[in-house]
């Protein structure tokens, strides 16, 4: 099973950008679709972006739609999140996660089954 390390949060202004990434280990994410989610204090964990094995397919939701950018690095068996225009509202804890084999991403959690521990993500006002 592949496990899943996620960083690159932290504290930022409305307006700035992170990247945020997840390396993999234990297995190539080549094989992997992989995902980011996102769970805000007192909310459940919503999807944000996904990317299918094959990496052709990408998807996001509505609220991050041509903000945020999903990528996927074989050679470095890294996913990133590429997040830009951050507003208060994308403040939350950042889940990577990943899905063995599955040619079209998900977008809820029941859809993958090995998760990151979790990165920091706050935008100030």
């Amino acid at each position: 099973q592949v496990q899943l390390v996620e960083s690159g949060g932290g504290l930022v202004q409305a307006g700035g950008s992170l990247r945020l990434s997840c390396a993999a280990s234990g297995r190539t994410v080549r094989q992997y679709a992989m995902a980011w989610f996102r769970q805000a204090t007192g909310k459940e964990r919503e999807f944000v972006s996904a990317i299918s094995v094959n990496g052709v397919s990408k998807i996001y939701a509505d609220s991050v739609k041509g903000r945020f950018t999903i990528s996927k690095d074989n050679a470095k068996n890294t996913v990133y999140l590429e997040m830009n225009t951050l507003k208060p509202e994308d403040t939350a804890v950042y889940y990577c996660a990943s899905k063995y084999l599955a040619l079209v991403p998900g977008r809820t959690t029941l859809n993958y089954d090995s998760w990151g521990q979790g990165t920091q993500v706050t935008v100030s006002s």
